[in-house]
């Protein structure tokens, strides 16, 4: 905090002008802060996911699982075919915060229980601690963990593994072979029960409402099938427009909704079946292809891939990252552009870290994983308010913003009442402090916060300063410092000019006169009193003690002993 500085005597007309100098001294000290501000490029507080990583060391990744106990990042892989002299087929284990390769398992029985090298399509489930399960072409369940040299699996009976999901116990997956829906052992691959389906190849799990929900896009609908009695209990319209192009089905955990990409959009329905709404993104033009969720934000987490098709309207080779509120489907982030992220080379993959702060996509086409962060651009909490000060006074102006990551902050100003604005040199801190010229009458300020997310501004503050007092009496002619008074009384001041007396606290012999204030001799004079000191026998009646009134002819002093009349006597004239 400034310090205050003391009051020193000037021309101050009256002690009411005297105590407003005082105020505007300890306003310049204490400042009061203003919210509200306004956003830059993006409203306060706009929220955006921004690349902060990208890894390449995983192949072309298929699949993404974010363990949660082990918090490692599992990746499932197919071969890149521009690198012939490595194989980069299998299930990879990577640290979350650099992509740094800690393990990758690459074998896999075959058919007939031979090892060989395996891409990994699917990651189906996390195992207990560490470890996933995971689908392999064309049939195979397999399971491993960080470390190990080959992978458990075995293969399904019947034909190719279109989709799998947890299984309704710790021990079994679901699996889908095209339309027909099975409930596997993962360790044997041994059917347990199927159920044959019209049409479709895709299906998601609601484990907590014991639910299958089954897509059949060439038919536009879905499917409910009850887990525990594996029937149909319902079938759900899909809108009759598209190509019948089926992205994924996803449920949401927490809400029991069913997500389906279908086409150029996603289509919601509640646990009930009962329609919610549909999700557009990536320009209209780009396909859904992966959703995650985080029950903590309450958001869905869409990854939109583009054709890849630049002869088609809208292709323009970028896909993107949507994020919504999962009750209302309304826009919770700013989409975030994914160059180069196109179909053409498989389908993306999403995994979010609890809490949404965090996000991985892959990309295929490009043999990369890329990391995404949350970002809050700055939010006004605090700001300047507009300050009166004398020439000569040290003012403190501050400010307050949050946002995600903590922003930092730039002071600016403006001479031309705020159309053009410049930067103070060095003033990057919350608390900007300068001392006030008269030159500086009129500016305005303003604090500059900004991170990656975008730039918030407080509301201008304006600066008035008044001129300082330096005179130490008023009207024509400076007075006479004062006297000093002694222990029987002492002297009184010299003569003043045309203004006021202004009392303040004498020595214990004289408070009362002191206290009345009074006349100045001779004229009115002026003198702005500070705090004299109390002696024993009387104190001191100086400039920085109090005024004693002035009679014309005269002065009255009060003394121990009690009232003295001493009079000044003029010469005679002569002749």
């Amino acid at each position: 905090m400034t310090p205050r500085h003391p009051l020193a005597p000037g021309r101050a007309g009256t002690a009411s002008a005297a105590l407003a100098l005082v105020l505007a001294s300890a306003a310049a000290g204490s400042p009061v802060s203003a919210a509200g501000g306004e956003g830059g490029d993006v409203p306060q507080g706009t929220v955006v996911y921004r690349t902060t990583a990208q890894f390449t060391t995983a192949g072309r990744a298929r699949d993404l699982l974010l363990h949660p106990d082990s918090k490692k990042l599992y990746v499932g892989s197919d071969d890149l075919p521009e690198t012939a002299e490595v194989n980069e087929s299998g299930l990879h284990v990577l640290e979350p915060a650099d992509g740094t390769v800690r393990s990758t398992v690459s074998q896999a029985p075959g058919p007939t229980g031979t090892l060989g090298r395996r891409a990994v399509r699917q990651l189906v489930a996390p195992l207990p601690g560490d470890g996933a399960v995971f689908v392999y072409p064309l049939r195979g369940i397999g399971t491993a963990k960080d470390g190990d040299a080959a992978a458990a699996g075995a293969w399904v009976p019947g034909g190719p593994v279109t989709d799998a999901a947890p299984g309704p116990t710790p021990s079994t997956v679901l699996v889908a072979q095209g339309s027909v829906l099975s409930e596997v052992d993962i360790a044997t691959a041994t059917v347990k029960r199927s159920l044959t389906l019209e049409g479709g190849e895709r299906f998601a799990y609601d484990r907590t409402r014991g639910t299958v929900w089954f897509t059949d896009p060439g038919n536009r609908r879905t499917h409910r099938v009850d887990v525990t009695t594996f029937q149909v209990t319902a079938s759900i319209e899909l809108p009759p427009v598209g190509d019948g192009f089926a992205g994924f089905t996803e449920v949401d955990p927490e809400t029991g909704a069913v997500w389906v990409g279908l086409d150029t959009s996603v289509v919601v329905h509640d646990a009930s079946g009962k329609r919610l709404g549909t999700v557009k993104g990536g320009g209209g033009a780009d396909t859904p292809r992966a959703a995650g969720f985080d029950a903590g934000t309450h958001e869905a987490f869409v990854v939109w891939q583009d054709t890849g098709d630049t002869s088609e309207p809208g292709s323009d080779g970028d896909g993107a990252l949507t994020v919504h509120h999962t009750r209302d489907l309304t826009e919770a982030a700013r989409p975030a552009v994914l160059p180069g992220n196109h179909a053409q080379s498989g389908g993306a993959a999403v995994a979010v870290q609890p809490g949404g702060a965090t996000v991985f996509v892959s990309d295929p086409a490009a043999g990369r994983i890329t990391r995404l962060e949350r970002a809050t651009s700055p939010r006004i909490v605090s700001g300047p308010e507009d300050r009166t000060v004398t020439a000569g006074a040290e003012v403190s102006l501050t400010a307050q913003a949050q946002g995600t990551p903590p922003p930092t902050v730039a002071w600016q100003v403006s001479t031309d009442a705020g159309r053009t604005w410049q930067a103070v040199p060095g003033a990057t801190s919350a608390t900007y402090t300068f001392r006030a010229a008269a030159a500086d009458n009129g500016l305005r300020h303003r604090a500059e916060f900004a991170n990656d997310a975008g730039v918030s501004r407080t509301v201008p503050a304006t600066l008035t300063v008044t001129a300082a007092d330096t005179t130490t009496g008023g009207g024509g002619t400076p007075p006479t410092p004062g006297g000093t008074a002694s222990p029987t009384g002492g002297t009184a001041g010299g003569a003043g000019g045309s203004a006021d007396t202004v009392g303040g606290a004498g020595s214990a012999a004289g408070s009362t006169v002191g206290s009345a204030g009074g006349s100045a001799g001779g004229a009115s004079g002026a003198t702005v009193g500070g705090t004299g000191s109390i002696a024993p026998t009387g104190g001191a009646l100086a400039s920085t003690g109090t005024a004693v009134a002035f009679l014309a002819g005269g002065a009255l002093v009060l003394t121990t002993a009690g009232w003295v009349l001493v009079r000044r006597t003029r010469p005679r004239r002569t002749g």
